[in-house]
C-alpha cells in the first residue's frame, strides 16, 4: 500500500521535533564540545583569571541582651513574719548587706527565747559541775555522781548549740548573738538584706504582707556585666568555639560596636528550635545596654587565602554548578565545578578549576544560550 506523501512529511517533522527535545536535556547535562563565540558575543563577555584571594568568612546572628545570671540574686526572708517597713524601691542601687525591708516575726522571738533558756541552763549546769568537783575532791561526793552531773552539762551545751544554729539559720549574725547573750533582750524584728551589690530590678513585697522563707521578695542584679545571647542553627554550630572573638551591634545604640569573647557554647542542641545557644560577655559600666535589647552578633573566622568564583559566573544546570573556561580567544568550555556557600557575592572553589585559568565572569548566560543553540543544530 503506497504511503501518503503528506503523512510522510508530518512523520519527518515529528521525528525532528522529538530529536530536538531529546537533545536539549543532553546538552544541559553534559558540557559537550567547546563553544565558539562570535565577535558580537565576545563583546558581551568579561574574562577574569582564577587566583587566590583573601577570604573573610563571617556569620551574623540575631541576639538579645540578657542578665548575667551569675550576678543575679533572689532575696527573701529568713523567717516567717509580717512586713513592717520597706527600705528599697524598684530601680534603687543597693550595696551588699544593705537593709531592703524589715519583718516582725514571732518565730524569731520564740527561737531567741529558747536560746536564752538554753544559755541559762548551761550556766546553771556549769556551776553545779564546779560545786560537784569541789565536793568530789573533798571526798564527800562519789565519782558516779560527778560523772552524772557532767553528763547533764553536756546535754545542756548540745541544746545551746542547737538553739544557736537555729538563730543563725533565721538570719542572726555572730554580732547579733553576742548582743543577745549580753543584753538578754528579745528582738522580734528581722531585716531582709541584699546578698550582692546591684540594682533592684524586681520587688514583690508590701507593708503588712505576711511572708515565708520560700517567698522571693526582691531581685537584685549587677548590671555592670551582662550577657549577649544568640542561637546558632545546628548546621552552622561548627562556627562557634568558646573563647572565639566576636563583634556585636545594638540597633538601639547606633554607632556603638562592641567586641568580646564567647564565654559559653552549649553542648546540646535545643530539640524544639534545632539551635545551639552561645553567649558573649558584655561589659556595661555606663549601664547603656539594657536587658532584652535586640542585637546582632557577628562571628568571624580567621582570614584565609582561597580560590573563589564570582556568583554571576556560575551556570546552574541539572542541579550542578558549571563555569565557562576560556580555551582560546573565542573558544570556551563549560566545566562542572564544586563550590561552597556564597559569601559577599563570591563562592569558594572546592574543585574543578586551577589557579591561572580564565573564566567568563560576565555574559555566561548569553554564552550558554549559544551553546544550547549550537547543540540543537
Amino acid at each position: 500500500m503506497p504511503i501518503n506523501p503528506r503523512f510522510s512529511r508530518y512523520a519527518r517533522l515529528l521525528n525532528a521535533a522529538l530529536l530536538a527535545l531529546a537533545l536539549v536535556p543532553a546538552a544541559r547535562a553534559e558540557s559537550g564540545p567547546p563553544v565558539t563565540a562570535t565577535p558580537a558575543l565576545l563583546k558581551l563577555l568579561k574574562i577574569a583569571e582564577i587566583k587566590p584571594v583573601t577570604v573573610s568568612e563571617s556569620l551574623r546572628l540575631s541576639a538579645r541582651v540578657e542578665l548575667d545570671q551569675h550576678r543575679v540574686a533572689k532575696i527573701g526572708a529568713t523567717v516567717t513574719g509580717r512586713v513592717t517597713e520597706i527600705n528599697a524601691m524598684l530601680g534603687q542601687v543597693v550595696t551588699k548587706g544593705e537593709r531592703l525591708a524589715s519583718l516582725n516575726s514571732t518565730e524569731l522571738s520564740q527561737a531567741q527565747s529558747e536560746y536564752l533558756k538554753a544559755s541559762s541552763q548551761v550556766n546553771l549546769r556549769r556551776l553545779t559541775v564546779q560545786r560537784a568537783e569541789r565536793l568530789h575532791d573533798s571526798g564527800v561526793l562519789a565519782e558516779a555522781e560527778l560523772l552524772e552531773r557532767r553528763g547533764v552539762l553536756t546535754e545542756a551545751e548540745v541544746d545551746l548549740r542547737a538553739a544557736t544554729d537555729r538563730l543563725r539559720v533565721l538570719g542572726m549574725s555572730d554580732g547579733d548573738l553576742k548582743r543577745l547573750a549580753q543584753q538578754r533582750a528579745i528582738d522580734s524584728f528581722s531585716p531582709v538584706t541584699s546578698s550582692i551589690a546591684g540594682v533592684v530590678i524586681e520587688r514583690n513585697v508590701a507593708v503588712g504582707q505576711v511572708v515565708q522563707p520560700a517567698d522571693s521578695l526582691y531581685t537584685v542584679a549587677d548590671l555592670s556585666h551582662l550577657w549577649l545571647v544568640a542561637e546558632i542553627p545546628e548546621q552552622q554550630a561548627y562556627w562557634a568555639r568558646q573563647g572565639d572573638q566576636v563583634q556585636a551591634e545594638v540597633p538601639a545604640l547606633p554607632g556603638r560596636e562592641v567586641s568580646g569573647k564567647l564565654i559559653y557554647v552549649a553542648d546540646l542542641v535545643d530539640p524544639d528550635t534545632r539551635t545551639v545557644t552561645v553567649r558573649m560577655a558584655l561589659a556595661n559600666p555606663e549601664r547603656l545596654f539594657k536587658p532584652q535589647m535586640l542585637a546582632t552578633l557577628k562571628i568571624s573566622k580567621p582570614d584565609t587565602q582561597s580560590l573563589v568564583v564570582p556568583s554571576r559566573a556560575v551556570v546552574r544546570e541539572t542541579d550542578r554548578d558549571y563555569v565557562f573556561v576560556r580555551l582560546a580567544d573565542d573558544r570556551f568550555e563549560l566545566r562542572p565545578v564544586q563550590l561552597g556557600a556564597e559569601q559577599a557575592q563570591q563562592r569558594p572553589l572546592l574543585s574543578g578549576l586551577n589557579a591561572g585559568e580564565h573564566i567568563v565572569v560576565d555574559g555566561a548566560f548569553h554564552l550558554n544560550n549559544e551553546r544550547l543553540r549550537s547543540a540543537l543544530e
